[in-house]
C-alpha cells in the first residue's frame, strides 16, 4: 500500500489533532505528546442514559390533522399547529460518552528533536520516535481486535520516573495491586466508573519499580521500558464487570499480541488500494499537514497522492471503528471526547449513518457491514416495531432521524424529527449487500425480515391524495425548509413539513421496489408483495420544477435557504441509482439542482461536500469531482485527516472515500463502467481489489490518461458487462482480441486484460 502511511511532525495540540487507533469496539486518540503522553479513551457502549418509554397519546390523530391540512393547501397552518401540539412528542436522546483518559509523564522539561508520528493504515499501528539530547526514544500503540486490548509499548529513560495517572468524571474509586513481591513487576491497576457502567483496567510490564501515590496514580522508577495493556468491560455486555475477561489476553506478550493484531487488521486493509498520479518522493516526504497546506495556498498545486491517502485512511478508519462483531459506527466513528460529545455522537440516519458505510462494499471490506446488519435487526427492528405499533397503529418497524443503542427509533428533537425514513434508508444498505455478493442466505437470514417489516409499515401508513396517488406524511426534506409568505404579516416563513416530499417518494419507492424483487428472488409473502407492488404504483413520481431543477417538495415551492447542506432530492441520483443516464431529463434535472446549490454556499460541511462528490461522479463529472475533493481536502479536512463539519464528524472521511472509489468504478446501472468520472489532471494511476455489484473483483491501471490493463476477478468464466472509457478500445488476455466500438463489451472473469 503505496500511500498507506499518515506523517505527523508534531504532537497533536488537541483532541481533534490526536491520532485515532480502534478495534470497533474500543477507540485510542493518542497525543504523542513527549513531557506528558496523553491517551483519551472511548468505549462503544458507554453511553448516558438507557432504555426509555416513548409512547405518545395521541400520536396518530394529531398526524391525520396534518395531513388534512397539507392537502387543503394550508402548509404555514399545518406548521404553526404542529409547533403548537407536538410539543411533547418529542424526545431528546443522551449522549455516547469517553472512557476516560491516561496521563503518562515520560520527561521532564526538554526539547525533543527529530520528532515524528506515523500512524500506518495498513497494519494500523501508530509509532511515535524524537530524540533528546543523544538518545533516541520510541513509543508504539495499537489496538487489537482479536485481544480487545490496547497496548503500548515505550523507551524510558530510567534516571527519570514514569507516572500513570488516570482522569474521567464521575470517578468512584481507583484500586493498585502488584504481582510478585508487589514492588518490582506487573503493575494492575483497576479504575471504577460512575454507577459502575464500566472498568478501565490496565497492566504495565516494566522492569522498574512501582509505587502508588495518594491520587491514586502510581510512578515507575529505574525503568528503561514499559508495556502497558488497556482493557475496558462494560456492564452493557458483561454485568459483573469482569476486569480480567480481556486482560488476561495480556499473558500472550507483546510481540505475540502485535503479530496478531497486525495479521488480523492488515488483511482486511491489503485486500484493496488506489494509487493515484506519479510517484513524487517530495510530496511523499511531506506531512500530510503540509500536504494540505500547500494545496489550500497554492490553487495550481496537484497532489493526487493524497487523494489516494484520503481514500485508504477512510477504509482504515472503518476497519477500526466498526467490525462484525461491534456496533456500527456512530457520528465520530468510535472516538469521542468527553462526557457530552457534538451531537451527541448518536446514530443520526438522515444520512450520517448510512453515509459510514457508502463505501464499505465497493472498498471491499464487507466485515464492517456486520456491525450495521446485526445492530438492525437486533436493536433497530424491536425498537421500531414497538414504535410504529403504539404510535402509528401500524404493524411493521420504522426508525426516525436519530437512534441509539438503546433501540429508540422514536421522533426526536423537533418537527424535523417527524421523518420516518431512518429505518427504509437503511434497508439498502442490506439490498446493495445481496448485489455485491449475491449471497441468498444472506438475504433470507439477515435482511429479509427487516426490509419487509419496513415496507410493510408504509403500506398501513401512507394515505390517498386527492388525485389518488398514496402520499406519505406528515414528513421533511431532510434537513431543508421551504418558504412561504404570511398573508397577515407579509413575513417569509420557513416551513419545514410536507407531505411526500421527493425524498420519500424516492426512498419508499426504492423500498417498495426492493421488497418486490427480495419477494420473486424468496417467494415467503406473495400477499404483501402484491400490497406492495400496488401502492406503488400509485405512488407520485419525480417532478421537475421552473429553474429545470429536480423539485425537492411535492409543490414547486421556493427553498428558504438555497445553499443547504442537504441535498435529499439527490438521493435518487446516489446512493439510489433512480436516476441515472436512462432517465435524461431527470439527470439533467438534478444537475441543475446541484449547480443551484453550489451558486448558493452548498457543501460547506465535510459530509455535504463528500455527497456533492459521489454526486458529481454519478454524473461522469471528472472536473467536478476533482474540484469537489480539492475542496473537501482544503477546506473541511483537519491537519491529521480527519473530517471537519465543524467540528470533527467522521462521516466526511467515510463519503469522502467512497466519492474516490465513485469515480474508478460504478456498477449500478447493470454492468461495470471504468474510469467514468476520473478528474483529468489524474493521468496515471491503478487500483486493485475495489468491488463491483455482481461479487467481482476489479483491478486496473491507466497511464496519459488510457487504460492500460484491466483484472476481473470473479466466478470462472462468468461473462461480465464492462463500460470501458474509451469507444474504440482493443483489449487482449494474451491469447484472444477484443473489440469495442461502443465502449461496451463482454468480458470473462478470471483474466487479466492488457489495452493494445
Amino acid at each position: 500500500m503505496r500511500n498507506g502511511m499518515l506523517k505527523l511532525n508534531n504532537p497533536a495540540d488537541n483532541w481533534e489533532n490526536a491520532s485515532p487507533l480502534g478495534c470497533g469496539s474500543i477507540g485510542l486518540m493518542v497525543y504523542g505528546g513527549v513531557r506528558e503522553e496523553r491517551l483519551s479513551f472511548n468505549e462503544e457502549t458507554i453511553w448516558a442514559g438507557g432504555p426509555r418509554e416513548t409512547f405518545v397519546p395521541g400520536y396518530m390523530d394529531k398526524l391525520r390533522t396534518l395531513r388534512e391540512m397539507f392537502l387543503d393547501g394550508r402548509c404555514l397552518e399545518a406548521e404553526r399547529w404542529a409547533h403548537a401540539n407536538f410539543e411533547d412528542a418529542f424526545f431528546e436522546i443522551d449522549s455516547y460518552e469517553a472512557a476516560g483518559e491516561l496521563f503518562v509523564t515520560v520527561h521532564g522539561e526538554c526539547e525533543p528533536e527529530n520528532y515524528r508520528r506515523r500512524l500506518d493504515l495498513e497494519k494500523g499501528v501508530l509509532n511515535v520516535c524524537y530524540s533528546i539530547g543523544c538518545k533516541d526514544y520510541s513509543r508504539e500503540y495499537f489496538v487489537s481486535h482479536p485481544s480487545k486490548l490496547v497496548c503500548m509499548k515505550m523507551d524510558c529513560d530510567p534516571e527519570t520516573p514514569v507516572s500513570f495517572g488516570f482522569k474521567r468524571e464521575n470517578v468512584e474509586s481507583i484500586t493498585l495491586s502488584g504481582t510478585d513481591d508487589g514492588v518490582r513487576g506487573d503493575v494492575y491497576c483497576a479504575v471504577a466508573v460512575g454507577d459502575e457502567k464500566f472498568r478501565f483496567s490496565f497492566i504495565v510490564k516494566t522492569d522498574g519499580a512501582s509505587e502508588p501515590e495518594d491520587d491514586g496514580s502510581f510512578v515507575l522508577s529505574g525503568a528503561s521500558y514499559a508495556e502497558i495493556c488497556v482493557s475496558i468491560v462494560t456492564s452493557f455486555r458483561d454485568p459483573g464487570l469482569d476486569t480480567d475477561k480481556y486482560l488476561v489476553n495480556a499473558q500472550k506478550g507483546y510481540d505475540a499480541l502485535k503479530k496478531e493484531h497486525i495479521g488480523d487488521f492488515s488483511a482486511i486493509m491489503e485486500r484493496s488500494d488506489v494509487e493515484l498520479g506519479d510517484v513524487d518522493p517530495s510530496l511523499e516526504e511531506m506531512t500530510v499537514s503540509e500536504r494540505l497546506a500547500r494545496l489550500s495556498s497554492d490553487e495550481h498545486a496537484e497532489d493526487p497522492g493524497l487523494f489516494s491517502l484520503y481514500f485508504n485512511f477512510g477504509k482504515y478508519l472503518l476497519v477500526s471503528s466498526s467490525r462484525e462483531d461491534t456496533l456500527p459506527a456512530n457520528l465520530q466513528g468510535v472516538w469521542s471526547d468527553g462526557i457530552k460529545a457534538p451531537w451527541n455522537s448518536d446514530y443520526h440516519t438522515n444520512i450520517n449513518l448510512q453515509m459510514n458505510y457508502w463505501h464499505a462494499e465497493v472498498a471491499n471490506i464487507e466485515e464492517c457491514c456486520g456491525a450495521l446488519f446485526t445492530y438492525m435487526n437486533d436493536v433497530l427492528l424491536p425498537g421500531g416495531r414497538k414504535v410504529a405499533r403504539e404510535n402509528y397503529e401500524a404493524e411493521g418497524t420504522v426508525v426516525h432521524h436519530v437512534a441509539d443503542i438503546y433501540g429508540f427509533a422514536a421522533a426526536a428533537d423537533g418537527l424535523w424529527g417527524l421523518w420516518p425514513l431512518g429505518g427504509a434508508w437503511l434497508c439498502y444498505h442490506m439490498w446493495e449487500h445481496y448485489l455485491f455478493t449475491g449471497d441468498e442466505v444472506f438475504l433470507k437470514d439477515v435482511a429479509y425480515e427487516f426490509i419487509k417489516e419496513s415496507a410493510k409499515f408504509f403500506t398501513q401508513i401512507m394515505f390517498e391524495g386527492p388525485t389518488g396517488e398514496m402520499m406519505t406524511g406528515p414528513s421533511t426534506s431532510p434537513e431543508n425548509a421551504y418558504a412561504e409568505i404570511d398573508p397577515e404579516t407579509g413575513e417569509k416563513c420557513f416551513i419545514h413539513l410536507t407531505v411526500s416530499p421527493t425524498m420519500d417518494v424516492q426512498i419508499v419507492g426504492g423500498l417498495f421496489d426492493m421488497y418486490v424483487k427480495v419477494e420473486d428472488i424468496l417467494g415467503i409473502d406473495p400477499d404483501l408483495r402484491a400490497k406492495v407492488a400496488d401502492v406503488r404504483a400509485r405512488m407520485p413520481k419525480m417532478k421537475i420544477g421552473k429553474y429545470g431543477q429536480l423539485m425537492e417538495w411535492v409543490e414547486d415551492y421556493e427553498e428558504y435557504e438555497p445553499g443547504h447542506r442537504h441535498i435529499s432530492h439527490a438521493f435518487g441520483l446516489y446512493p439510489a441509482a433512480q436516476i441515472t443516464r436512462k432517465t435524461p431529463d431527470l439527470y439533467r434535472a438534478i444537475r441543475v439542482t446541484m449547480d443551484r446549490r453550489l451558486s448558493q454556499g452548498g457543501g460547506h460541511t465535510g459530509w455535504s461536500r463528500a455527497w456533492l462528490i459521489n454526486l458529481f461522479a454519478r454524473l461522469r463529472d471528472g472536473k467536478g469531482v476533482g474540484d469537489n475533493l480539492r475542496a473537501l481536502l482544503t477546506n473541511s479536512t483537519l491537519p491529521n485527516l480527519l473530517d471537519n463539519h465543524p467540528p470533527f464528524q467522521i462521516d466526511g472521511n467515510f463519503g469522502g472515500a467512497a466519492a474516490i472509489a465513485e469515480m474508478l468504478i460504478q456498477s449500478h446501472e447493470g454492468f461495470i463502467s471504468i474510469l467514468p468520472a476520473l478528474p483529468p489532471d489524474i493521468k496515471e494511476g491503478a487500483f486493485k481489489g475495489l468491488r463491483a455489484r455482481g461479487n467481482v473483483t476489479v483491478s486496473a491501471s491507466w497511464g496519459d490518461g488510457k487504460l492500460e490493463t484491466l483484472t476481473l476477478d470473479g466466478e470462472r468464466g462468468k461473462e461480465v458487462k464492462v463500460e470501458l472509457p474509451d469507444k474504440i478500445t482493443v483489449l487482449t488476455d494474451g491469447v484472444k482480441n477484443y473489440l469495442t466500438e461502443t465502449g461496451e463489451i463482454t468480458l470473462v472473469c478470471g483474466k487479466t486484460y492488457a489495452v493494445l
